[in-house]
C-alpha cells in the first residue's frame, strides 16, 4: 500500500492566504510564505496553492507569491487557479511548482489540459474537481457557455443516475456534467491526480463527503486527493480508509484545521498512524 500523504491548502486572495465556507465569507489566515515555510517545517507531505480568484477574475496566477513560496519548501508544491494553457502550465513550473492543477479551463476545453499534459508529462498535471450534489433541478443541463461538440453535453451529461455534478469558478457555476463521468475522462486526457473538493462540506469541519470521495477514488486509477470538509485528524484518516465506509482517497487536504492552529500535521498524522495506515511520520 502507498504512503498517505497530508497537503496543506494555501487559498490566495490578492497575496493572503484566505478561508471561508463554500468558498465564500473569506477570513484572512496569514503570510501565504510563512505558512509554508511552517508545514515544511512541520513535516507535511506536499503543500497546495491555490489562487481562488483567478478564474473567475479571468487573471493569470499570482506568479511572484508562487516563486516566493517556492523557495521556502522542500516538498512537493501543487499550484492552480488560473491555469488556462501549456504556456500557463510552463511557466508555473519554471516558477518553482513541481505540479499544476487545471480545473475551470480544463471543463470549458479539455484539449488544453491534454496538450499540457503531453508537452510535460502527467505527473506534473493535477485536475481539480469541485462537485455539489445534484439538486432537483439541476438535471438536466446544458449550459450555453460549453460549445455544442463539448462532450459535456452528451456522454459526459448529467443523467437520471447522476449523484454530483462538476461546478466551476470557485464552485459557483453549474456546468451539468456528471463528475464521475469527469474522472474518468481526465485520465484519458493525462491527469496523474485528481484533487476532489465537495462544495457541500468545504470549509463547514463536519467531514468530508466520504461517499463522493470513495466514488470516484474507486472510479479511476490516479491518486486522489479529498478536499472538502476536515474538521479534526478523525476525518482525514476517515477519508485515507479503505474500509468500506472511508473515502479510499490517497491523500488528505485541509486549511482550516491547520491554519488556525486547532490541530498540528504531527497530531494529523498520528491519528492516521493509529488506525494502521502507512504515513510517514511528522519529522522523518
Amino acid at each position: 500500500m502507498l504512503t498517505k500523504r497530508i497537503i496543506p491548502c494555501l487559498d490566495v486572495n490578492a497575496g493572503r492566504v484566505v478561508k471561508g465556507v463554500s468558498f465564500v465569507d473569506l477570513r484572512d489566515a496569514g503570510d501565504p510564505v510563512e505558512l509554508a515555510r511552517f508545514y515544511d517545517q512541520q513535516g507535511a507531505d506536499e503543500l497546495v496553492f491555490l489562487d481562488i480568484t483567478a478564474s473567475s477574475d479571468n487573471r493569470a496566477t499570482i506568479i511572484d507569491v508562487v516563486k516566493r513560496v517556492s523557495e521556502e519548501v522542500f516538498i512537493p508544491l501543487t499550484v492552480g487557479g488560473g491555469v488556462r494553457t501549456a504556456a500557463d502550465v510552463r511557466n508555473l513550473l519554471n516558477a518553482g511548482a513541481d505540479k499544476v492543477s487545471m480545473n475551470t479551463a480544463a471543463v470549458m476545453d479539455p484539449g488544453a489540459f491534454a496538450d499540457a499534459a503531453r508537452a510535460f508529462g502527467n505527473q506534473c498535471m493535477v485536475i481539480a474537481i469541485d462537485a455539489r450534489r445534484v439538486r432537483p433541478d439541476d438535471a438536466p443541463v446544458a449550459p450555453d457557455f460549453l460549445p455544442d461538440c463539448h462532450p459535456g453535453k452528451t456522454e459526459l451529461a448529467l443523467g437520471p443516475d447522476s449523484t454530483w455534478q462538476v461546478v466551476v469558478h470557485g464552485g459557483r457555476t453549474p456546468t451539468g456534467i456528471d463528475v464521475l463521468k469527469w474522472a474518468r475522462h481526465t485520465t484519458s486526457l493525462g491527469a496523474g491526480e485528481i484533487l476532489l473538493t465537495s462544495m457541500d462540506t468545504d470549509g463547514h469541519v463536519d467531514g468530508y463527503d466520504l461517499e463522493l470521495t470513495r466514488a470516484v477514488s474507486d472510479a479511476v486509477s490516479i491518486p486522489v486527493i479529498a478536499s472538502g470538509g476536515a474538521g479534526s485528524p478523525a476525518h482525514m484518516a476517515d477519508a485515507l480508509s479503505s474500509g468500506p465506509d472511508g473515502g479510499h482517497a490517497d491523500a488528505a487536504l485541509a486549511a482550516t484545521i491547520f491554519h488556525f492552529g486547532e490541530f498540528t500535521i504531527a497530531s494529523a498524522k498520528e491519528t492516521i498512524a493509529k488506525r494502521k495506515l502507512p504515513i510517514r511520520k511528522a519529522h522523518d
